[in-house]
């Protein structure tokens, strides 16, 4: 009988690798391995989370943002921010039935440290060209992972996606709009860009995360490429932000942080100081500047709002 039961979960196991490989969507309530659903529960729970506490940073910039049109502006990205938290969160929920738990286990993995959000978002932000960095290159970092998934092979993602991308484009416009403004300023606001930038830059490299498995002993990366979630590495993810961004930079007159990186013509790839990944380590694991001032936020939110999600809960007969 052991047999015959591993023999049809090999020949299940089979058939849902064909349907990867033929492009195939897969869907909530389809069979799929639980390596695969625990690969989508780890990402997008991590990108749903990261959403909610990367609003928190240019949350603190509202009551300062420079102008009227400024603070609309920031308001209304934060607002995008937590409602792109909210439908991933969702999306997770679902492969989260056959454990028999929901997003408040989701929040509680947040708050005991079980569930990790980008190391970007550990960050102070100390001023007003912060809050554009976000915008212009956080947010850019993120656009050139997330249309990399658009055609992720579980299908409630990447129809996510879809919409999250179109407002993310935006999300780097304000913040390309913040910088460019600052770049045509004073001598002090062009001074706040470049010193913006070079807190920022070495948390930019971090984003992507480690270039292999042998760096952190880890192999997720693996993982979502293997199951056609996404079809670059961390390094190409990164390659990919310095062909985009590093001429834009050095075209607004600022310095990239880091005097050994150049281009090489022969192999086509950028060489680069590489990041403290143990400072990454450290920073993911809730020991950021600003990782337990967000994470008191988050959690008396949602302790003092528990109110709504029991009076939304009630049955009406």
């Amino acid at each position: 009988m052991t047999n015959l039961h591993n023999a049809a979960e090999e020949e299940q196991l089979a058939h849902f690798m064909q349907r990867i490989e033929r492009g195939d969507k897969i869907e909530a309530d389809d069979w799929m391995p639980e390596e695969y659903r625990l690969t989508l529960i780890r990402l997008i729970s991590m990108h749903g989370i990261s959403e909610i506490m990367g609003a928190l940073p240019e949350k603190e910039w509202v009551p300062k943002a420079p102008s009227l049109n400024r603070k609309l502006g920031i308001m209304a990205k934060v607002q995008d921010e937590m409602g792109h938290g909210q439908l991933l969160l969702r999306v997770t929920e679902d492969l989260l039935l056959p454990y028999g738990k929901n997003r408040g286990d989701i929040m509680q993995d947040l708050f005991n440290g079980n569930l990790k959000f980008h190391n970007v978002f550990h960050m102070e932000t100390k001023t007003w060209a912060d809050a554009g960095i976000i915008g212009w290159l956080v947010d850019g970092a993120a656009i050139i992972t997330q249309t990399n998934m658009l055609n992720a092979s579980y299908g409630p993602y990447a129809r996510a996606l879809q919409r999250i991308c179109a407002e993310e484009v935006f999300h780097a416009q304000h913040g390309e709009s913040i910088i460019m403004s600052l770049a045509e300023g004073t001598e002090e606001q062009k001074a706040m860009i470049q010193e913006s930038l070079d807190r920022w830059w070495e948390a930019l490299l971090m984003f992507f995360g480690p270039a292999s498995k042998e760096t952190t002993g880890s192999s997720k990366q693996d993982l979502t490429i293997k199951y056609k979630i996404r079809s670059k590495t961390n390094e190409e993810f990164r390659q990919l932000f310095f062909d985009k961004y590093v001429p834009r930079i050095l075209s607004l007159g600022l310095r990239i942080p880091d005097p050994t990186i150049r281009f090489d013509e022969e192999s086509k790839l950028w060489s680069y100081k590489q990041p403290d990944w143990n400072e990454f380590k450290k920073i993911i694991k809730n020991g950021g500047p600003r990782s337990h001032a967000r994470l008191n936020l988050r959690r008396s939110s949602y302790e003092n709002n528990a109110w709504v999600r029991d009076a939304l809960s009630v049955k009406v007969t």
